[in-house]
């Protein structure tokens, strides 16, 4: 079990309970920071910042840490959503470029599928127009 510093003071309940959570959970992995880094899609030193409470976590790591841990998704996601408004957000300057955040499961295929039943709304729409613009009979 790692042994963890105390968290800052000025963190919310709601995010110091988040960061709790994590905590356990990533005790309960076995896991080390690096070994955590190499699973999921976030580095050690993110990893090292979120479980520390000094920058929130992104709903994706909340996500990786659930499915590594082998628990339900829902209770921390909830956990997430009600430490997310309180959360501070200061004006420090980033450290290094800012992290993309991983797409969530069927993002990726939803817009897919919007873009292809705009394309065939708007190829439908041709071919109505151009059938409504040519003469009857064929000729």
């Amino acid at each position: 079990m790692t042994r963890w510093r105390p968290l800052p003071d000025a963190l919310p309940r709601e995010a110091r309970h988040l960061v709790e959570q994590l905590r356990g959970l990533k005790d309960r992995t076995g896991l080390s920071l690096a070994e955590l880094a190499r699973r999921t899609a976030y580095s050690k030193s993110s990893w090292q910042r979120y479980l520390s409470g000094a920058k929130q976590p992104p709903r994706g790591a909340v996500q990786a840490l659930c499915r590594l841990a082998g628990v339900d998704q829902a209770r921390l996601l909830a956990l997430w959503d009600l430490a997310d408004p309180t959360w501070p957000h200061d004006a420090s300057v980033p450290v290094g470029p800012p992290e993309a955040a991983p797409v969530p499961p069927g993002v990726e295929y939803r817009r897919w599928r919007t873009a292809a039943l705009a394309a065939f709304a708007v190829i439908a729409l041709m071919v109505v127009g151009l059938l409504w613009l040519l003469p009857p009979g064929g000729g």
